[in-house]
């Protein structure tokens, strides 16, 4: 594992955890929440400069659901993180003098929608890479022999965490804002600030998972549709 690659890991880490911390924009206050995104979506750049040659290699990718899916989620992932870029600009506190003529209500949903909807889209990204995550995390920790009990307790962990996601996502009416429906139920910052965190990293573990045993489960019943069907002893006698 070359020190390039660890530390694209470190970037990517980071761009996730400015993403959690500009949803806290009424404990944060606008000036924490902008140089927040600034810099996340400096490390957008960043990852998109480590990643360059993928783009050239999506015309050639393998047609199948995996790879198609894949190339999916990133262009929709793009699209949020522009709609997300545009609608900072417009509502920016910073550049009012420009553009305050564009900083309305409306824009300020649509920064919001794009915001949520890039959660759920970088946790489904994620979750298509969860085995090499997974490889990584082996590596740096001298794991090299498969466990069975070892794997019992991931499976039970992402089990527990998938389960506290749905409630989180009912705890920060989730759905409301991924479907930009007008709402009052914001988080009461001033009785807990680590749970409002928890509760959105749970949500993206939530889609984490999902995605994460719905591909293995898909990749599993492609096999058995692909193998050749075996043939009767009766026939073969």
């Amino acid at each position: 594992m070359t020190p390039v690659f660890l530390s694209r890991l470190v970037f990517d880490l980071g761009a996730a955890g400015l993403l959690l911390f500009g949803f806290s924009y009424w404990w944060l206050g606008n000036v924490a929440h902008e140089l927040a995104g600034t810099a996340m979506f400096v490390l957008v750049i960043v990852h998109n400069g480590f990643n360059r040659r993928w783009y050239g290699t999506v015309p050639k990718a393998r047609r199948e659901a995996r790879a198609l899916f894949n190339i999916a989620v990133t262009f929709l992932l793009i699209l949020a993180m522009l709609a997300l870029l545009v609608t900072s600009v417009l509502i920016s506190n910073a550049l009012s003098g420009v553009m305050s003529a564009y900083a309305g209500f409306t824009v300020r949903q649509l920064h919001t929608l794009a915001a949520y909807w890039v959660l759920v889209i970088v946790s489904v990204h994620l979750g298509l890479r969860w085995p090499m995550l997974m490889g990584v995390s082996c590596k740096l920790t001298g794991i090299s022999q498969p466990s069975a009990i070892r794997t019992l307790v991931l499976r039970l962990i992402a089990l527990a965490i998938a389960v506290f996601g749905v409630w989180s996502s009912f705890e920060l009416a989730i759905g409301t804002k991924l479907s930009m429906q007008m709402t009052l139920d914001w988080w009461n910052f001033e009785a807990s600030v680590a749970s409002f965190f928890v509760h959105c990293m749970a949500i993206a573990g939530l889609y984490m998972c999902l995605t994460y045993y719905i591909m293995k489960w898909l990749q599993k019943s492609m096999r058995k549709t692909a193998s050749p069907t075996a043939i009767p002893e009766e026939v073969r006698q």
